[in-house]
Formats: structure tokens, C-alpha cells, sequence
């Protein structure tokens, strides 16, 4: 009994250590956080952050608020609650990628200072997600932007597995340290399964949507992180966050073609 219940408390703990390092959302100083397997809970996190999103979503919907609007106004929350992390990691692997020396990417990415590649790219990603949840079939996009949160974090956990940390220390590299195995990935994964499943059976009419969104998040995971891979050799804590703004930004749009 007393195994189990160190067990929940640590659990816990990771959780809660998710939702600060991962979000803005306000908590209470708790203490005993450890920080360095908070990688491990990010597809947890990510459909966190999808309920706030959907609870915001059904607001606005009650108040009249056009689609277009609504799905402004969910997106611009939607990088508030991730207090930016992930779309910064992006605009910076952005600025990275357009010089043409590889060795001096990384100190370009590293720099603070937010160039013109990654202020196009910030606006891209933003413009992506809005449009297609304003495409999207209006029955589909509560469970869109839930897959799409989740999906994109899973993709991140899958490319720490994959793929060579660049740099001796920085934000990403426990993190590295934290996944180390494949096992890492199930929880998640079974996840996202799981409220896929579950979707399809309080939704039979849409058989086909459901499934093909597993196809998607896992083929969007795999080539996202690859990409990044194959261009700079290996992956930082930016690359991270550009893998889950992309993930989510793509797998939208592919949501929008059934």
C-alpha cells in the first residue's frame, strides 16, 4: 500500500511539474516538483490544454460568436496558455534554418531576438490553425483540436526518443535524459487511442473520420521530427517546440480534407 501511494504522489508531482513547465496556467507553489520527466506527461498535457480550448470554444459558441471569430480567439488562447513555449521554438528553429551555415545555426536559434524567417513563420503556424478550424465540419472540431493538442505533444516525445540532442546543456536536454525508451511512448500513445476509440463509439456516423485521425497524428509525427532531424542533424528544445507547433498545425489542415 504505502509503494502504491509513493507511486500516485509521484505521479502527481510530474503532473503538476507538466503543467507549469508546459503551460501559463496559475497553480500553487507545491513542494517536491521534479522537472525532469515532465516530457513523459506532455500528451497529458496537451489535452489539458484542449479542454480549457474546448470549454472556451463551447463559450463562444453559446454567445453567438461567428466561426472565423471563434477560431481566432481559440487560437490566440491557445498560444496564451502555452504561454508561447512551443511557437517561440518554432519562430527560433525558423530563423535557424535560413542561415546557410550549419555552424552557425544554433547560435542563431539561441539568440533571442526574433528575425524575419521566424516572425513568417509564427505567422504562418497561426494562420494554418485558424483557417482550418474554420473549415472544419462543426461536429468534428471539439474532437480536432483535441487530437490535434495531443498528437502534436506525442510528437515531440517521439522525437527526443529518435533523435541526438545538439548542445552539451539547455532547456531540451533533460529531457533527453528522461525518455530512453521505447515504453516511453506507450502511455501516451494508448492515450490518444483510447479517446480515439471512445469517439468512434459515441459517434458511429463518423467511422471514417475517427480512424483516419490516427493515421495522420502518427504519420505527422514521424515526418515532423524527422525533418528537423535531417536539417540540422539532430534536435534542441526549440526543434521540440517547432515539432509540436507543426504537428498540430498540419494535422489540422489534414483534418479539414474528409
Amino acid at each position: 500500500m504505502t509503494t502504491i501511494c509513493q507511486w500516485c504522489k509521484d505521479l502527481w508531482l510530474s503532473f503538476v511539474s507538466s503543467i507549469i513547465f508546459y503551460t501559463s496556467i496559475p497553480l500553487p507553489y507545491i513542494e517536491g516538483l521534479n522537472f525532469k520527466r515532465v516530457a513523459r506527461l506532455a500528451p497529458v498535457v496537451g489535452l489539458v490544454i484542449a479542454m480549457l480550448l474546448l470549454l472556451i470554444d463551447i463559450g463562444l459558441t453559446l454567445l453567438y460568436v461567428p466561426t472565423f471569430t471563434r477560431s481566432v480567439l481559440v487560437v490566440a488562447l491557445w498560444v496564451y496558455i502555452t504561454g508561447g513555449l512551443h511557437l517561440d521554438g518554432a519562430m527560433d528553429t525558423a530563423d535557424g534554418l535560413a542561415v546557410t551555415n550549419p555552424e552557425r545555426r544554433l547560435e542563431v536559434m539561441a539568440d533571442s531576438a526574433t528575425g524575419a524567417f521566424g516572425a513568417m513563420a509564427g505567422v504562418l503556424i497561426l494562420l494554418l490553425k485558424t483557417a482550418a478550424l474554420t473549415d472544419l465540419n462543426p461536429q468534428n472540431r471539439w474532437f480536432a483540436i483535441i487530437a490535434a493538442c495531443g498528437w502534436g505533444r506525442w510528437a515531440q516525445v517521439l522525437a527526443i526518443l529518435r533523435y541526438s540532442y545538439l548542445k552539451p546543456t539547455g532547456k531540451g536536454a533533460f529531457h533527453k535524459e528522461a525518455i530512453n525508451s521505447p515504453f516511453d511512448l506507450l502511455p501516451g500513445l494508448l492515450l490518444l487511442l483510447a479517446i480515439t476509440t471512445l469517439t468512434a463509439l459515441l459517434h458511429p456516423q463518423n467511422l471514417t473520420f475517427v480512424p483516419f485521425t490516427v493515421l495522420a497524428g502518427i504519420t505527422l509525427s514521424f515526418i515532423t521530427g524527422s525533418w528537423f532531424n535531417y536539417k540540422l542533424g539532430g534536435h534542441t528544445g526549440d526543434t521540440y517546440g517547432a515539432v509540436v507547433e507543426w504537428t498540430e498545425a498540419l494535422f489540422l489542415c489534414s483534418m479539414t480534407i474528409i
